[in-house]
């Protein structure tokens, strides 16, 4: 890594220092009330961005909204902020999701590791080291490669990594630092004291549960934050609360809360119920609320922001206090969001990761097979395409084999997958990883669990629910047909190894017919092996019965990582041994498509 003073690489310019000296001028001293300005800067959601670079294209990043993505970007937004209001009088955190999400980020956690000493950096780590964060949250994805990675990652940071409800089991307490306080000077007295509490989902419980079960513990966002922030308040004496959350605003969850596992989307939960908040940076959700204001129940106006994701957005918060009664107030707050696409991608952020960047690229490019025609996913939702196929026989595969000389070697397997992304293709000809990085955008792993016929027709009624009920008759638009209640993509499931079909004229739950194994009718009570990602089998989408299920085998391996191993074992992609058109949508008995 390249010698770079980043307390100095966006730091305050000489027009923010001659702000400060003028707000400190003779004259604004005169002023009988005592104000003080101070700008608060957000991102959530980075999963690995750091150029606008798309690495399953090999091309930069562009989508028809003509947003742009990357922390590469956003440290120009950051700097020009600075440089306005002055460095000392602006504070820089995040929201959580930063080690997930690119290959950029996957390479740096298994193929070429971070290391606590000596070894690789993280890109992410010295991105927002260069561009001087003061803390971040943890998100979910934080957890996905192990809680050693996660430690060397933060480790790697010159910034705390915040989750005061992030429990460690054994010792009842945090197991990473609650909160950070940021101290600002001002011309008109004593210090600005800022708190920055970080909460994170306590969906990791689920979804990361082989990782984080009997060593972390998720209490909820609202039960964690009204013991901190009440500590805060009245231990530390600060002047500003300002909460950092990877937690959406639905008041919603993916995953069944009536085991007592607190809400998934708590933050304006949070707002409404915790005193003593002044604004929540929001994370997660993968949506953009410039601002939203809440009434808290001590009568405080909450603000709460969300920036866009993947470095698409940053939040600004404009806080003025008035000294009042021998304290600082906050008497006005509001937020706005920034497009990252009206700015370049900063030179020092280049200047120090391009190696790292062009080494993934080259990694991505290599070739690894050959396809005998094109596999695309864009009509993966609504028809059985060989793409995902190769996605359930790849684990099929993988658990046969780990299954083999066990009790359960003579167990039918099948598998399950979800068309990710409407846009991946593995072109004829040559197939790169990048193209079977595309088809499996998530880092999840392979689990096997044992589910009977029964089982698994509930499994496939509740899949079905994706479907918007469409009467017999007439012209089908297919995206009028799909994403019901706005469930989204990777909430629909196909299951290999039977043969059924889905009747979208008929109400949910109702809708999956002819439903066979082997070509005869689904014995109820037949118990069947179910190869399945760990999002799912840990409840990830609520689906019924799998994570209740008897878990026979598991591994650490990424389900991307088989997919390319399995390709290039075979060195040919053709879907004659793969793919088989085995579930077709129907009204009243007769096909859609």
């Amino acid at each position: 890594m390249p010698a770079v003073n980043r307390r100095t690489l966006l730091g305050a310019s000489a027009a923010g220092a001659a702000a400060a000296v003028a707000a400190a001028s003779p004259a604004a001293a005169k002023s009988s009330t005592k104000r003080y300005s101070f700008t608060v800067m957000g991102t959530t959601d980075l999963h690995g961005n750091v150029f606008n670079w798309d690495y399953f294209k090999d091309a930069a990043y562009t989508d028809a909204a003509g947003n742009t993505r990357g922390l590469a970007r956003v440290a120009t937004l950051v700097e020009e902020i600075r440089e306005e209001v002055g460095k000392q009088n602006t504070i820089l955190i995040d929201a959580g999701d930063t080690i997930q999400g690119t290959p950029l980020a996957y390479y740096y956690a298994r193929v070429d590791p971070i290391a606590a000493d000596g070894g690789p950096v993280h890109p992410m780590a010295q991105a927002m080291n260069a561009v001087d964060y003061d803390a971040a949250a943890l998100g979910n994805h934080e957890f996905n490669y192990g809680l050693d990675t996660l430690r060397k990652f933060e480790s790697q940071l010159d910034f705390p990594l915040l989750g005061a409800n992030v429990i460690d089991t054994e010792t009842g307490r945090p197991a990473f630092p609650p909160y950070h306080i940021v101290r600002l000077r001002t011309p008109r007295g004593r210090d600005v004291k800022v708190a920055i509490l970080g909460l994170c989902t306590p969906g990791v419980t689920i979804w990361d549960k082989a990782i984080v079960e009997g060593v972390l513990e998720f209490p909820s966002l609202e039960t964690e934050a009204a013991y901190w922030v009440k500590h805060l308040r009245e231990e530390q004496c600060v002047d500003v609360v300002i909460v950092s959350a990877h937690s959406g605003t639905s008041g919603t969850s993916a995953y069944d809360t009536s085991t007592g596992l607190g809400i998934e989307n708590a933050s304006k939960i949070v707002a409404e119920t915790v005193p003593g908040i002044d604004a929540i940076l929001v994370g997660h959700a993968h949506v953009e609320i410039a601002e939203t204001r809440v009434a808290g129940p001590d009568g405080r106006e909450v603000i709460l922001s969300e920036p866009l994701c993947y470095g698409q957005r940053l939040t600004r918060f404009d806080f003025d206090l008035v000294w009042d009664k021998g304290s600082w107030k906050v008497e006005a707050a509001g937020a706005t969001v920034l497009n990252s696409n009206t700015a370049e991608e900063h030179p020092a952020i280049t200047e120090i990761l391009t190696a790292e960047h062009d080494e993934v690229v080259a990694y991505v490019n290599q070739v690894v097979g050959q396809a005998s025609i094109d596999l695309d996913t864009a009509e993966a939702r609504y028809k059985d395409e060989p793409i995902i196929d190769l996605i359930t026989k790849v684990q099929e595969d993988v658990v046969k084999g780990a299954l083999a000389g066990t009790e359960h070697a003579d167990l039918p397997v099948v598998s399950q997958a979800s068309p990710f992304s409407r846009t991946s293709l593995i072109p004829q000809g040559d197939v790169k990883i990048k193209d079977l990085s595309s088809l499996y955008i998530y880092d999840n792993t392979l689990v096997a669990k044992l589910l009977t016929g029964a089982e698994i027709r509930d499994y496939l009624e509740y899949s079905a629910q994706y479907y918007v009920q469409t009467a017999a008759g007439g012209a089908v638009d297919p995206d009028a047909i799909t994403n019901a209640d706005n469930r989204p993509d990777y909430n629909y499931d196909y299951v290999s190894g039977f043969t059924y079909e889905i009747d979208i004229a008929k109400p949910a739950g109702s809708r999956i017919a002819n439903l066979k194994h082997a070509g005869a009718e689904v014995d109820d009570a037949q118990q069947f092996v179910f190869a399945v990602n760990n999002y799912r089998a840990n409840g990830g989408g609520n689906f019924p019965h799998v994570a209740a299920a008897e878990e026979i085998w598991s591994e650490s391996i990424e389900i991307r990582t088989r997919i390319i191993e399995w390709v290039t074992a075979k060195g040919a992609l053709d879907p004659a041994e793969f793919a088989s058109v085995d579930w077709v949508l129907t009204r009243d008995g007769a096909p859609v498509f």
